[in-house]
């Protein structure tokens, strides 16, 4: 599966349960414990709109401030909403997951980047379903390609700079149960 086709996949999972969340709902725990629920969509969304302009090969530091602190303002769902349709395109325009990107960490290739936000718009989604009692089944063929393409990342790139926790002991074999305990969550 073409890793745009994944991204988009995954940012219409996140959708719909986005916009399942209540007004009530924006202060919950989330499973990262640095996040509410609100503070969770906001990181997300923040990630969304970085995602046309590193796309169109803008530096971290040419986007600088722009996407700091809260982007959702009083129309949380809109905002996300509103980000969705830029960062598909931006991934799936002809040409973008060969170009070269530049990231805080380095110069690679959109497909990695794209990839590393696919794998963070799908664990997140289940993070947004967990705190808000919403639909937790994650899609199979998701999980399945993100299992895949983690079991290379998950050591040397993701645990070794710190960007999750310790992996957990999962409750069974069950894939999604696996990617989220490998992720440090507990389904």
């Amino acid at each position: 599966m073409d890793v745009s086709d994944l991204h988009r996949r995954a940012v219409a999972g996140m959708t719909a349960r986005i916009a399942a969340i209540s007004p009530g709902q924006w202060t919950l725990a989330t499973p990262c414990s640095d996040w509410d629920l609100r503070g969770l969509v906001n990181h997300v969304a923040g990630e969304m709109l970085w995602t046309p302009p590193i796309f169109e090969g803008k530096t971290a530091a040419d986007v600088g401030g722009a996407f700091d602190g809260d982007v959702l303002g009083e129309d949380p769902q809109g905002v996300w909403e509103a980000s969705v349709g830029p960062s598909i395109a931006a991934v799936s325009a002809e040409g973008a997951l060969d170009r070269t990107v530049h990231l805080s960490f380095g110069d690679v290739p959109g497909e990695v980047y794209a990839s590393q936000m696919f794998a963070d718009i799908l664990v997140h989604s289940w993070d947004v379903a967990r705190a808000s009692s919403g639909d937790e089944l994650l899609d199979p063929d998701l999980v399945e390609a993100c299992l895949d393409w983690f079991s290379d990342e998950e050591e040397q790139t993701y645990r070794a700079a710190g960007l999750i926790g310790p992996a957990v002991t999962p409750g069974d074999d069950a894939p999604q149960t696996v990617l989220l305990a490998r992720f440090g969550r507990t389904a």
